[in-house]
């Protein structure tokens, strides 16, 4: 076994491993290719960042592609995002052209790796479009949707429609955001890494530090949410939250904390509406962090004593994931993949306006045994269902059922 095999089996167990070996095992020397649109930044990122290398490691010849474009071409993608995500968006022409135009000059680039792939595995909308330049595909191609797709925008989601009808599958990430394609969808949730940066144990010393550097008290109750600046993660309610329980816990303290992402044009503007919300009230910190402060991030929620995550929509939210693999309680939106993840009151709290959340923030901050309690569940509910082993289990059962059709069966001892 693999040093990196071996380190996963001692999280999440040696069978747990054992049986990835024995899926790959029918897979041994597959070619992979996953495109998305970013190297750095949202989850997508952080996912194949280490679910490439491990599936290398079980002997599958796997690669990860990035597409990419410019300024319109991004523009175009977010806004089919929030389409996707039921906002009545209006797409222009010259911006649904510079679409066509990105994924079409992509796939001369990619033209030659992904021909060759026994499995390709596209991410979101962004390189959708790709397979209608490859008429001499070989392989199987699956359209992986993050997204909350659950009550699209129709135009949108026709226009999109029409570029994903062709793949080979789909994959969701909950039975809710599939949509009627003509072919086999699957579902598999998102994961996090348990041996990531982000996610490991943290020395005493590097705790101590975040504290010095973001003019933190470690002495006050401190509420964290980790998440790019995008409207559906609503950081503007957050505030008004923060500021309700203040009324009542005076020495509240919040951080939010995100980045930029480069396929994310609207960042900008939301970032500006949060620091407006905020104006000067010294106990709110803003954080714009690089893409690569993952220890940063660790340690941020590591301190808190709540992680909020109050998304209006949302996909999955592996900031959920990793908050309850810290053992922190979760006042999460009532939404998307939040909902799969926080079972109201037991690995935290499920709410829909800032009215909820402040009600919810007074209440564990007053009962300290059960904010314990939901945080022990919490780690223990990832450990069984989200962990990065769990993910690329279901990616091989998959693979090995496209490609031996129904006859497959597969067998774990």
């Amino acid at each position: 076994m693999s040093h990196l095999l071996e380190a996963y089996a001692a999280i999440a167990g040696s069978d747990v491993v054992d049986h990835l070996r024995q899926l790959a095992e029918s897979l041994h020397g597959a070619k992979v290719v996953h495109v998305n649109s970013t190297r750095v930044g949202g989850g997508v990122a952080e996912i194949l960042e280490k679910l490439v290398p491990l599936t290398n490691e079980l002997g599958l010849d796997t690669s990860w592609e990035v597409i990419s474009g410019g300024e319109a071409f991004y523009q175009c993608t977010k806004a089919m995002h929030n389409g996707l995500q039921g906002n009545r968006v209006h797409i222009p022409a010259r911006l649904l052209a510079a679409y066509e135009e990105a994924n079409e000059a992509n796939a001369e680039i990619m033209r030659e790796k992904l021909t060759e792939a026994d499995f390709v595995f596209i991410h979101d909308p962004q390189p959708a479009a790709l397979l209608e330049h490859m008429p001499k595909r070989g392989g199987k191609w699956v359209w992986r949707c993050h997204i909350d797709a659950s009550h699209p925008y129709r135009p949108v989601w026709n226009y999109l429609r029409r570029k994903v009808a062709n793949y080979d599958a789909s994959i969701f990430s909950l039975p809710a955001f599939a949509q009627l394609l003509p072919h086999s969808q699957y579902i598999i949730p998102p994961s996090i890494d348990p041996l990531s940066d982000k996610n490991i144990d943290l020395p005493p010393e590097e705790m101590e530090s975040v504290f010095a550097t973001f003019g933190l008290d470690p002495h006050r109750p401190l509420l964290v949410q980790v998440s790019r600046f995008d409207r559906f993660k609503d950081p503007v309610g957050v505030i008004q939250a923060y500021r309700l329980a203040r009324k009542y816990i005076p020495d509240l303290q919040l951080v939010l904390a995100g980045g930029e992402a480069s396929d994310d044009p609207e960042g900008e503007a939301t970032l500006a509406e949060v620091r407006e919300e905020a104006g000067n009230d010294l106990d709110i910190h803003i954080l714009l962090l690089p893409p690569d402060a993952h220890r940063v991030i660790n340690a941020l929620q590591r301190a808190a004593d709540i992680v909020l995550q109050k998304s209006t929509r949302e996909g999955f939210g592996l900031t959920v994931t990793e908050a309850m693999w810290k053992s922190k309680p979760v006042i999460g939106g009532d939404t998307g993949g939040i909902r799969l993840q926080v079972i109201n009151y037991h690995t935290g709290f499920l709410v829909h306006t800032p009215e909820g959340a402040a009600l919810r923030i007074r209440y564990l901050l007053h009962q300290k045994e059960r904010m314990q309690e939901m945080g022990m569940k919490g780690k223990e509910y990832v450990r069984e269902n989200f962990l990065l082993t769990r993910h690329l289990r279901e990616y091989l059962t998959l693979m090995l059922g496209m490609r031996h059709g129904a006859k497959y069966r597969i067998v774990l001892s």
